[in-house]
């Protein structure tokens, strides 16, 4: 096999015609600014040639999906492996998604726990035992002679219409006489032929009428007896006291017998395991009052009902013609001066009413969605999303009163390894549950069985911790982790999976890492490639790139004026090249330059006092006002739920806008000096193709009313409408206006492909036959942002919103760029462009979280540009970062730590990069001394 790989005329997206040979079996990374072409070598050429000639080896079946597999704009590719990829994407939004789960972890606790568990009455919580036949058999066989006992069997189930029967064997076996219902039957009656056998059947057994083979008649009553009673059984002699015995773990003072423990017990997505009150999402979703009538001060008629939608629509009208006709409300006087009967009225209904209430509707309105759209063909994740988007906004989630957030019945809870059950065993962190299995040593036959599943445990937590993700708990919904996190979460199954001469393709795993633990992704990565794999990554760290076999450099700037290799070789040789960004940086000949003079605190500050959610340990952090800051930490320290989880909500229920659910004991001043606040997150800008920077931006409606200006729009009668591929007119209809037609590939992800019908123009003829200065409406979409701001330079409106998008480093965008195709980064730095072209008075407080996603150090340094505007026009950013290059030019630091999970959530430093940099404890600072005096 060839020891290379080698990409001939690739020119996929902007790609430049490049030729590029990459060696195999190393760590290879492509780098270079923003918009270079990095994703489109490594991801839409490389690995979807790579996608491709893996379907090609299926089956007949699979291969038929080959012609609806877009085929990368390449000459050739040869020395090609199997491809993995493993790409940032939007964490599963399933709620019953963990780390354990998709890590398979979980898997293998259920297993164990089936297997050696220690089972206890979830009643009582005494240690519950099972007996075998013969031990039941000698139990009685070792009672007094002479005693009279009775064999009960209390619950029968499965045998309707079978009593005739049942009791003859019964006869067979020297039973003297059976109980139904509290009535003794003498087995010598006549049995009525459609008797059936009732809730309790309790079986006495005379032992002086057994014939002389007592223990083999004996041995098969009691099997009988078990039989017929699921496996638990009472021993009750005469005048002695009652015992409880049972093939299953049951307990006697509670008279409760556990089921059997299977790995299903254990699995809160099975009725067997999963608690009945929530099914198995450890939280429920309630209707609350005050989201469905946010403002008491508005009539039914101009909206006080939120969940009725828009005032004046169909549902709206609806509502209203109901509510006149069955309640004495008075559609036009404010909700707060209705009387509180009426209102009650409608929240919840009344017997005597048949309007059904608010809040009842939307319960049953959940269900019909979930219902719909199940009935669709929609998975539990998409059907989670669909109730979440229309309803969730009514709704608060609470903890399970029954389950308290376990998710599993109690008796599954009542089973326990080394005296932890399963509930708390994965809310321990990834390296607490290591030190838990440390060293566990299991003697005899659980040792025998319990030693391979362990070892299977202990790996995947290995693999979780070699990737900087020790912090993580085994029951952290995936759907509350990053893009970097959900990467590295599969990263380290794919390391479990032990393959060889396999092509890995990585986008940015070092996103959310702090700087302490690159090494251990670096030796991550190194150990793949050590195995006989090529590592190809595309990745903008220093660290990492220091590290790499080869570099591929690709620029020299973004877009059209990118997709060319501009320098590759060894770390050395980048470092050297006279026209590498990357070697500029690397070498230390470019850097990003501080200000002359931090800005200082004043008297303005928001305070926060006793914040302890997740791992905050009711620290007091003081933020101030009108300063760029940086709240640092390792991975895990509790950055996200001091800002995102803590001040956020806090901050916008003092602003009167969304409500939050109070935490206990938290105390939050100093929020009077703000008049909005605004979370830059990197959240999707849409979920299909149809969003795109244009629409986002609101630039495309100004854009749509230039074309319908024009002369021959206006002799044609089109309107700004015309020029939408959002509604029926000017769109194509083969494609309604996307412009790509959605394959589902059943086994592998959904492909997106050109219409034919319009060539992925989104527009009928008609449309694209009106140019404005020799361009359609589809050309405009295609433009990026540089071009069109100087097509449209005599159009203020159009060029103001062109302008702050390339404010914010993405003039390369193209206006009409599936939303889907842009990264992270790139869509938050979207969200601040359009939040710069709004007007700013001067006390609004930004949060943004790792803005620096996926940028280059040249893109850095724009984006600190635009971000210190925003501060010197009197405004307060807060930004959750790791990138050293932003913490060093901030004015204030808050640092948190000292460790992840349970060891963070303090205060380790507080004040300017340099005072941080003193605190010895503060591995934030440790770093910060290498790039404040490099």
């Amino acid at each position: 096999m060839t020891r290379e790989l080698v990409v001939r005329g690739a020119r996929q997206h902007n790609l430049q015609n490049v030729d590029v040979t990459i060696p195999r079996d190393q760590l290879v990374v492509i780098t270079g600014p923003s918009g270079s072409g990095k994703s489109s070598l490594a991801f839409d050429t490389i690995y979807a040639e790579g996608q491709r000639r893996y379907v090609e080896s299926l089956s007949a079946y699979a291969r038929q999906f080959l012609d609806r597999m877009p085929k990368p704009d390449v000459d050739r590719i040869e020395g090609l492996s199997p491809a993995i990829a493993i790409q940032q994407q939007a964490p599963s939004r399933n709620p019953r998604s963990t780390v354990g789960t998709v890590t398979e972890i979980y898997d293998y606790l259920r297993l164990l726990y089936a297997r050696v568990g220690v089972p206890h009455c979830p009643s009582c919580g005494r240690e519950v035992v099972a007996q075998t036949v013969q031990e039941i058999v000698d139990l009685v066989l070792g009672m007094p002679s002479g005693t009279r006992f009775s064999v009960l069997a209390p619950v029968v189930r499965g045998r309707k219409g079978q009593l005739k029967k049942v009791l003859a064997d019964l006869r067979r076996q020297g039973f003297v006489r059976v109980r139904l219902d509290g009535d003794t039957l003498d087995l010598g009656d006549e049995i009525k032929p459609d008797a059936r056998v009732a809730h309790s059947l309790d079986v006495f057994v005379d032992r002086l009428s057994v014939k002389p083979d007592v223990k083999q008649r004996l041995t098969e009553s009691v099997e009988l007896a078990l039989g017929l009673a699921d496996g638990l059984v009472r021993i009750s002699p005469a005048g002695g006291v009652e015992q409880l015995l049972s093939e299953r773990h049951s307990c006697a003072e509670c008279a409760v017998s556990l089921p059997e423990l299977t790995p299903r017990t254990f699995s809160f997505n099975s009725p067997a395991g999963a608690c009945p009150a929530c099914n198995g999402l450890g939280e429920m979703c309630r209707f609350v009052a005050e989201l469905v009538v946010p403002d008491e001060q508005l009539s039914l008629r101009r909206g006080a009902v939120a969940a009725w939608g828009r005032p004046g629509g169909a549902y709206h009208r609806f509502m209203l013609e109901r509510v006149a006709e069955q309640l004495p409300a008075d559609a036009d006087v404010a909700w707060a001066d209705l009387p509180v009967r009426v209102r009650e009225t409608l929240l919840n209904g009344a017997p005597d009413a048949q309007f059904e209430g608010i809040l009842p509707g939307l319960e049953r309105r959940s269900r019909e969605y979930e219902r719909r759209k199940r009935e669709e063909g929609r998975d539990e994740e998409r059907t989670f999303e669909f109730i979440e988007d229309e309803l969730g906004r009514f709704a608060r989630r609470d903890v399970c009163g029954t389950c308290a957030g376990a998710r599993l019945r109690p008796e599954a809870l009542a089973v326990t390894v080394d005296s932890v059950n399963i509930r708390d065993l994965c809310g321990l962190s990834v390296a607490d549950a290591a030190r838990f299995f440390d060293g566990k040593e299991l003697t005899g036959r659980d040792g025998q069985v319990a030693e391979p599943v362990i070892r299977e445990i202990v790996s995947r937590l290995g693999f979780l911790n070699d990737v900087g993700l020790d912090y993580l708990s085994l029951d952290r919904a995936t759907a509350t982790l990053s893009g970097g996190e959900v990467e590295r979460v599969r990263l380290a199954t794919q390391i479990g999976a032990g393959l060889v001469g396999v092509l890995y393709v990585l986008d940015e795993p070092s996103i959310g890492l702090h700087p302490r633990d690159n090494a251990r992704l670096v030796r991550t990565l190194l150990s793949l490639r050590d195995r006989g794999n090529t590592v190809l990554v595309v990745e903008h760290d220093r660290d990492t790139i220091r590290e790499a076999d080869h570099i591929v450099d690709m620029g020299p700037g973004a877009g059209r004026l990118g997709g060319r290799v501009v320098a590759q070789g060894s770390p050395a040789e980048i470092s050297a090249h006279p026209d590498s960004i990357t070697g500029a940086f690397l070498s230390g000949r470019r850097r990003i330059a501080m200000r002359e003079t931090r800005r200082t605190a004043g008297r303005r500050a928001i305070g926060i006092k006793g914040a302890r959610i997740h791992n905050l340990k009711g620290i007091r952090v003081e933020i101030p006002l009108g300063l760029f800051v940086c709240v640092t930490g390792v991975s895990g320290s509790g950055k996200s739920s001091l800002v995102v989880d803590t001040l956020l909500p806090a901050v916008r229920a003092s602003l009167g806008g969304r409500s939050a659910t109070p935490q206990p004991g938290l105390d939050v001043t100093g929020v009077a000096e703000l008049d909005k606040v605004i979370e830059i997150d990197q959240g999707p800008i849409g979920r299909t193709p149809r969003s795109n920077p244009a629409t986002y931006t609101g630039v495309f409606s100004d854009i749509r009313e230039v074309f319908a200006s024009l002369k021959e729009a206006r002799a044609r009668g089109y309107r700004p409408g015309r020029f939408s591929f959002n509604v029926k007119g000017g769109r194509c209809e083969a494609c309604r206006g996307d412009g790509l037609v959605r394959i589902e590939m059943h086994f592998l992800p959904d492909v997106y492909v050109q219409c034919e019908e319009c060539a992925g123009q989104r527009y009928n003829r008609e449309t694209l036959e009106v140019h404005y200065r020799g361009s359609s409406i589809a050309d405009v979409l295609r433009m990026t942002a540089d071009e069109a701001s100087g097509l449209f330079g005599v159009h203020q409106r159009i060029r103001d919103r062109l302008d702050t998008i390339r404010a914010v480093g993405l003039g390369y965008v193209e206006l009409g760029q599936s939303a889907t195709t842009l990264s992270g980064g790139e869509a938050q730095r979207l969200k601040l462009s359009r939040e710069l072209a709004k007007k700013s008075t001067g006390r609004t407080l930004y949060v943004l979280d790792e803005p620096t996603t996926g940028l280059h150090a040249c893109d850095v340094e724009v984006l600190l540009s635009v971000l210190q505007e925003l501060v010197d026009a009197g405004n307060t950013v807060i930004v959750i970062e790791h990138n050293l290059d932003v913490i060093k030019v901030a004015d204030h630091v808050i640092d948190l730590g000292p460790e992840g999970g349970n060891a963070g959530g303090e205060l380790v430093a507080a004040g300017t990069p340099e005072q941080v940099a003193d605190v010895e404890a503060s591995h934030t600072g440790r770093h910060l001394r290498d790039v404040l005096d490099p």
